[in-house]
Order: C-alpha cells, then sequence, then structure tokens
C-alpha cells in the first residue's frame, strides 16, 4: 500500500511538472503557431487564387505552305522538316514524323494553330520533280489535296529576367496515362491524403532500401508542388515545418485537380543552359518536339521517371541512367494496371526517341530577331513579350535562312583566304510579298553582336543607276531602252572650284550606247550624263519616296552611288522592282496571338498604287540583261540561265564594297561583303557579293522571273539610231517599250548599206 501510495505521489508530482510546459505549449500554439498559421494561409491564397506564372513569348518561323507547283527540293524540305523537329520514321504514323523514299515523303503533320487558323493533325503525300511540288495527296485516303500547310518551326524565345520555359495547360490536354502515371510512381494515396501521408513515406524507404537506391519519392505531390512554389531548397528543420503546414493549408483549401494541375505546369524537368524546363506541356516539346497528346507509353514514362531527378537521368547526358528509370517507371505502370503486357513490352524495347537538339531554341537567327523585335516595339512593350506568353508568327523561312547561311559561309570562306577580315549580310524577301525570308547580320550568322544588315550604311555603288534610268524611263515621250546615251568624258567643275573627272570602270568611253547597254555594263559616264539632264534632284526626291532612314545629298556623285545605306534598305528599294513596280515595305510579322492561341495582331501590308508600272518592266527587262550579258552575266555562263534573274552589280569607290541585288521570279536577295573597318577589299560586285548570291541560288528553289508583258509593246530598232527597222536588218534588237511609245521614224536595210558604204556624210 505504501508502494501505491508513493507512486501516485510520484505521479501527482510530475503532472504538477507537466502543466506548465502544457500551458506553455498551449500559449505558444496560441500566441504564435495560429497567427503564423493565419499568415501562410494568406500567403497560400494570395499565390494559388490567381495561380499564375511569367511566361515566354515564342517566335515562329512562317508556316510552310505547299501545293502543286510550289517551288521545293528535297534537301528544302528536309531542312524545313528539320527546323520543325520533325525525326524520320520508317512508317511517318506519329504527329511529327516523316519518311523519305526519293523524292516522295509522306508526313505526319502535327496539329497546330496560327494567325491563319488551325489545322488538324494529317498524313500528307509530297511528290516533289524538278525543283517543285507536283504532287499533294491524303496519305491515307490517296485523294488529291490542293494545298497543305505545316506547322512552323520555332526559332527564338523572348524571355524576361528568369529563364522559365512553360507552356501552361489543363489536365485534360495531358495524356490520361501521365495523368495517372505521375500519381502511380510519385503519389499512389494522392486523392486520399490532406496533404502528407505516412504511409508513402514507409512505402518510399521500403522501396529504396530494396533497391540500394532512390527509386520512389516519400513526399506527397502536394509536398512537392509547395517546395517549387513557396519554399527555397535548404534541408533546415522549419523549412520542413513550413512544408508540412503549406500542404495541409493547400489541400485544405483547393481541390485535388487544382493542386495537381498546378503540378503539372510547375514541376522541374530539366535544363538548356540557362533556360529551365517547367512542367510536362514544356517537357515534351524541349525531350520529343511533340505536344503531349502525342507523347507515347514510353515517351511519358520517360518523363514520369525524370520527375526524381531531371539532371540524373537527362536522357541526352546520361541515356542509360534514363533508359533504366524510363523501364522502372514502365514497370510501375503495369503493376498498377495503367498498361497491359503488350504495351509493357512494345514501351521496354522501344528506344529513348529523344533528339540529340534540344527543342527551345532561344535564339537561332538573332539578326533576324533584331529586325522582328524592331517592328513588334510600337505595338507591344518589351515586357509585356517577356512575360505574357505570346506566340509571334514571323515571315522567316528556315530552308532559305539556313541555305542563305551556307551560302554566305562558301563564298566567305573562298574570299576569306586572302581576306579573313571580310564580313557579309544578305537579306532575301519573297518577290511579290516584301516578306523577309532570311536575313544574316554577318559573318557568323549565330553571332548577336552588331548586326550588317539593318545597321551597317556603306556607299551602294552601281546599285543606284536602275533608279536614275527609272526617272528617265518615267518620261516614255523623250526616253525608252534604245535611247542613245552620250558615253564620254565627264569634267565637272564643283562649287569648291575642284574638278569632278569620274571614269567608267574599264577606264575607257564607248561613244553613243542604248540605254540599255548602258545599265546593262553600268557604265558611269553615261550614267552621269543621263543623270545630270535629268537634274539630280529628281533623283535624289525618288530615293526619299521610300522612307530611307538616310540623308540624300542632290550632289553629282549621287548618281554613282554616294549615299549610304544598310543592306535592308537597298532589299526595300529594289523591293519595287521585284513586286513590279509596286512599292510594298519589307514586313518580318506575319500576326500575334495570345497565351491562348486568340489573335491579337495581324500584320498585312497594302501596295502602292504602282504608278510607273511600264518603266519599272522596263529596268527589270534591263537588268535580266545584265544578268545575261552585263556585269552579271556570270549568272548565265554558270548554270542559272534559266531562272532568268534580274540584278545589277555594285561597287563602292576604291572597291571597299561589293554589292549585288538580285531577283527571281520568288525571291529577292541583296548581299554585301566589305570590311568594318572600311579597307579595300579588292572585290567588284561581281567577284564577291555575286558569287554569294550564285551559291544561294544554285540550291533554293526558285521559279523564274517572267516579265509582265502587260502595257508593253515589243519593237525592233536600230541600235545605232533608235529607229524602227526590219527584223533582219543589221544592228536590229527587239526591245520592248511603253505601249504607244515606241519610235515612229523607220530605219530601213537598203538605206544602212548605203551609209556602210560611203559614210555619214556623203
Amino acid at each position: 500500500m505504501s508502494i501505491f501510495t508513493g507512486l501516485l505521489s510520484l505521479c501527482r508530482s510530475a503532472l504538477r511538472l507537466l502543466r506548465v510546459p502544457f500551458w506553455l505549449g498551449l500559449g505558444f500554439a496560441a500566441g504564435f503557431l495560429v497567427p503564423y498559421l493565419i499568415y501562410l494561409d494568406s500567403q497560400v491564397r494570395a499565390r494559388f487564387d490567381d495561380l499564375s506564372w511569367d511566361l515566354p513569348s515564342r517566335v515562329y518561323a512562317r508556316a510552310l505552305e505547299l501545293k502543286p507547283g510550289t517551288p521545293m527540293s528535297a534537301e528544302a524540305l528536309t531542312l524545313e522538316l528539320g527546323a520543325a523537329r520533325y525525326a524520320t520514321d520508317a512508317t511517318a504514323r506519329v504527329p511529327g514524323t516523316y519518311a523519305q523514299t526519293g523524292a516522295r515523303f509522306v508526313i505526319a503533320r502535327r496539329a497546330f494553330a496560327d494567325i491563319d487558323g488551325r489545322e488538324p493533325a494529317r498524313r500528307v503525300g509530297v511528290t516533289l520533280s524538278a525543283n517543285a511540288v507536283t504532287a499533294l495527296a491524303d496519305a491515307d485516303s490517296g485523294a488529291a489535296l490542293e494545298q497543305v500547310r505545316f506547322d512552323p518551326a520555332r526559332i527564338a524565345t523572348l524571355y524576361g529576367a528568369e529563364q522559365e520555359e512553360r507552356r501552361v495547360v489543363k489536365l485534360e490536354q495531358l495524356p490520361p496515362l501521365l495523368v495517372a502515371g505521375l500519381q502511380a510512381v510519385e503519389d499512389r494515396d494522392f486523392k486520399h491524403h490532406h496533404g502528407i501521408a505516412l504511409s508513402a513515406i514507409l512505402r518510399a524507404a521500403f522501396a529504396d532500401l530494396s533497391a540500394g537506391h532512390v527509386v520512389q519519392g516519400g513526399s506527397t505531390l502536394t509536398q512537392q508542388l509547395v517546395k517549387n512554389l513557396f519554399l527555397d531548397r535548404g534541408q533546415r528543420l522549419t523549412r520542413k515545418l513550413n512544408e508540412v503546414l503549406i500542404a495541409l493549408l493547400i489541400e485544405a483549401r483547393y481541390d485535388k485537380r487544382r493542386i495537381l494541375e498546378a503540378y503539372a505546369n510547375e514541376v522541374f524537368l530539366g535544363q538548356q543552359g540557362g533556360q529551365a524546363v517547367h512542367g510536362f506541356a514544356a517537357a515534351a516539346e524541349f525531350y520529343f518536339g511533340r505536344e503531349p497528346r502525342d507523347l507515347g507509353p514510353a515517351d511519358i514514362a520517360l518523363l514520369v521517371g525524370m520527375v526524381q531527378g531531371p539532371s540524373l537521368y537527362d536522357p541526352r547526358r546520361r541515356p542509360d541512367l534514363a533508359l533504366a528509370r524510363r523501364n522502372l517507371v514502365l514497370n510501375e505502370f503495369y503493376e498498377t494496371g495503367l498498361i497491359d503486357d503488350a504495351t509493357l513490352a512494345a514501351s521496354r524495347a522501344a528506344p529513348l526517341g529523344v533528339p540529340d537538339a534540344p527543342g527551345l531554341p532561344r535564339n537561332a537567327t538573332p539578326a533576324f530577331l533584331d529586325l522582328v523585335r524592331l517592328q513588334l516595339q510600337s505595338d507591344y512593350p518589351a515586357a509585356q513579350l517577356q512575360r505574357a506568353g505570346l506566340s509571334v508568327y514571323t515571315t522567316l523561312a528556315p530552308s532559305t535562312q539556313m541555305l542563305s547561311e551556307a551560302a554566305l559561309t562558301k563564298t566567305l570562306d573562298a574570299l576569306g583566304k586572302r581576306q579573313p577580315e571580310l564580313q557579309a549580310a544578305m537579306v532575301v524577301t519573297g518577290a511579290h510579298d516584301g516578306e523577309v525570308q532570311a536575313l544574316i547580320g554577318g559573318r557568323d550568322p549565330a553571332d548577336p553582336g552588331f548586326d550588317r544588315a539593318l545597321d551597317a550604311r556603306r556607299p551602294i555603288g552601281s546599285l543606284i543607276k536602275p533608279f536614275v534610268y527609272l526617272v528617265a524611263l518615267a518620261q516614255p515621250q523623250k526616253y525608252s531602252l534604245a535611247t542613245l546615251l552620250d558615253d564620254t568624258t565627264v569634267d565637272l567643275v564643283q562649287p569648291n572650284g575642284t574638278h569632278w573627272t569620274p571614269q567608267n570602270d574599264d577606264h575607257e568611253t564607248h561613244g553613243s550606247v542604248p540605254l540599255i547597254d548602258a545599265l546593262a555594263h553600268s557604265y558611269n559616264l553615261a550614267t552621269v550624263h543621263l543623270g545630270m539632264a535629268l537634274g539630280v534632284d529628281k533623283v535624289s526626291g525618288l530615293l526619299a519616296s521610300f522612307g530611307l532612314d538616310a540623308t540624300i545629298n542632290p550632289n553629282p556623285s549621287l548618281l554613282l552611288g554616294a549615299v549610304d545605306l544598310s543592306p535592308y534598305e537597298v532589299a526595300q528599294m529594289y523591293q519595287y522592282f521585284a513586286a513590279d513596280g509596286h512599292a510594298l515595305p519589307l514586313r518580318a510579322l506575319r500576326g500575334v496571338l495570345d497565351a491562348q492561341n486568340r489573335p491579337l495582331t495581324r500584320y498585312t501590308v497594302k501596295a502602292g498604287t504602282g504608278q510607273y508600272v511600264g518603266p519599272a518592266r522596263l529596268i527589270s527587262y534591263a537588268m535580266q540583261a545584265v544578268t545575261q550579258t552585263g556585269t552579271a552575266h556570270a549568272i548565265g555562263d554558270q548554270g542559272l540561265a534559266y531562272l532568268h534573274a534580274a540584278g545589277k552589280t555594285g561597287t563602292s569607290d576604291a572597291q571597299r564594297d561589293s554589292w549585288f541585288a538580285g531577283f527571281t521570279g520568288s525571291q529577292l536577295a541583296v548581299v554585301w561583303i566589305g570590311r568594318d573597318d572600311n579597307k579595300q577589299t579588292g572585290l567588284w560586285g561581281a567577284s564577291g557579293a555575286l558569287q554569294a548570291w550564285m551559291a544561294l541560288f544554285r540550291k533554293l528553289p526558285s521559279a523564274p522571273f517572267v516579265l509582265p508583258q502587260d502595257g508593253l509593246e515589243s519593237v525592233w530598232v536600230d541600235t545605232q539610231s533608235a529607229q524602227r527597222t526590219g527584223a533582219q536588218c543589221r544592228n536590229a534588237r527587239e526591245l520592248p517599250f511603253i505601249a504607244s511609245q515606241a519610235p515612229a521614224g523607220t530605219e530601213h536595210c537598203v538605206w544602212q548599206e548605203i551609209k556602210s558604204l560611203f559614210g555619214d556624210g556623203h
């Protein structure tokens, strides 16, 4: 009894001692924990009630549009598909794959939406011949198709302060196997726990011990989400306590679907340089170049497996570990009844299927992106571009860009043995629409530094001559291609008393020459005589009408190209001829969609009224003579005569700048080659820039240029008198004239014979 009394007394003493800690604990809970929970709850609600992320804007090339007759080669089509991350596959049944047999392609097009609307997934057969599309068909039904569009390549990403790649999706946009498989592997009690699960912790610990390494996580999906959204990466006890408390608060306030959707968009799944990949939608693009809905069971298992360690199981850096982890996850899919025996066997046997090149281009074409930003800035502030998740659709043609880069690099490498300091720029546009298809700002196309295509202004030399002659031909009652010009010595006294005495490049004079030949052979003296007769101010006024950001001094030297322009500005000028005498602003943008794929802006251009279409066609005809018999005759000599291209060479004073501007029926390309220090290159337009132009068009599928004949009439004229004559007569040449403006007089063959026998003065 005494022992019992003693024990009772001891218990009473212990209770008296515990009373103080109990009341202290209760006071702590009332005074600190409750207010802290209220604080945490406010933080949770502030983040979750309007759950959003800063989303980068994505920049896309133009959607490839094919129809029978479209210029296209197998090489160019392969480049287009590669840029859009299409993978080769013998069956081409999974969207984002293609099969090639010679000149026939079967392409499993992805579903996509752009500024021109939505396109469903579809298998398309494309047949090529002679550098053009000859047939399009539905690859499943065999039905002929009139036109097909393919999803555009992603070419750049515009990030804010945080370089986080993320595409926010709803759960229904993810494959059911991904949603269910994530729970099966990471949190099997997700639907039943309230934020934390002791059973999951014990099961994960047992699995890890059995395997000898980490195979399952002990944290719930809710806890993992808390770590990503609210906490740092420390291992402190207070951090773990916060994780538990916030997880309980989230589960108390929000339903399971909301939590799972937030997790699917937030989970970290990889890294590319400074770009962090968050969410399964972004990861599907990054690793497979596909939409989530197009992923197979093996692909889904790889992504789910990477949740445990994106770096450890990176399929590009550690393919063996990634494969083992994927197969382990497939087993768990099978054990939980998500896949059957056949799917398990096929998926385990499948390769990883991850292309070597990551699918998140930061900026594949820096010079072109400079132009995109320039044209976007009036409509979209930089801050909006960096966080609003916009989709920017541009005019870039990936195959044209890549072929242009290859052509320029090849040419410079050949010239660079003598001139390693050479730099270059190139602008390629659609001949009829002014869309910029390619733009290169320097010798290294990937260099994001000085953009010579937009910002390097250099004297354009003889590239100005077609515009001098255009001023003349705009007066058809006075000038024509047959008009005889005086190519004799020029000696002009300048205001300061000095003499300006330009010369032809061959240091010869050529007497009286037809206007077309003066342009084709780029005679300086004939051009100066003509320009002075027209009035230099008229030439200056014509150049100013193109809206150039340049100072144009109406001095006689302007007639020979003493005006500094960028390659882009030169392209803007020559677009006038390529577009058949219509002023057409160059553009790099087609449209912008918001984060929900709703159209925000559509960019279109309206061509000018075409006041001088006839004279412009005559200039284009004369520029065809440039490429056939004139300063750019190498085009015809080297196998490109079939293009019937029109163009003009240009060389600045002392051979500092080499230029060529030329167009076919499909594209206009302007090339500049020079040095940043403005020293001599030793190159003419024909020996430098023209070589790069030809290197491009040897590879680039392009339609021949066909000069429209409306408003023109062809007449045989005598090139020594500029009068009509018979086709059989000596010196006869057929030339186009503005309708009703051809010479009225006739030079007869008999009179020609008499003159040849006795001379003009007898």
